[in-house]
């Protein structure tokens, strides 16, 4: 059985909007994903305790942000091993994920997310509001 051409992943808040609506390209994660292509990025319902204290999460801090939902797709291009400060999004001893071809939802989508990478199912993929992202992050 071949893996998925689509999956999700579900990012704390505000680093989900900091992907969604800011310049956020690289999620760092503690374990590594042999994915590539696209992915929806999910905006969890749990803010990141620590993001106070990040000045790059302070854009996102300002303002009101979605929880438990959908709010862009991007492209999974790489994933690799901290080699240093790649990014200034990029945090060391991390799998740096690197996105590319980010599109923001018109509007998010709420929908409960998971661990780890999931596999959205087909209603969730057949929204309205998802088409023109896919669309967008196929390029």
């Amino acid at each position: 059985m071949s893996a998925p051409e689509i999956q999700a992943l579900t990012v704390w808040q505000p680093w989900a909007s900091a992907i969604a609506y800011g310049t956020k390209r690289i999620e760092n994660r503690t374990w590594p994903t042999d994915h590539r292509g696209l992915v929806l990025i999910h905006a969890g319902r749990t803010t990141d305790p620590n993001a106070k204290e990040a000045p790059l999460a302070r854009p996102f801090l300002r303002r009101p942000y979605p929880k438990g939902a959908i709010v862009a797709v991007a492209r999974l291009e790489d994933c690799h091993t901290d080699d240093g400060w790649c990014t200034l999004w990029s945090a060391r001893g991390r799998y740096h994920w690197r996105l590319t071809q980010v599109s923001p939802l018109a509007a998010p989508l709420p929908w409960p997310g998971a661990r780890g990478l999931w596999t959205p199912p087909p209603g969730l993929l057949a929204s309205p509001l998802l088409v023109e992202a896919l669309e967008a992050a196929r390029g």
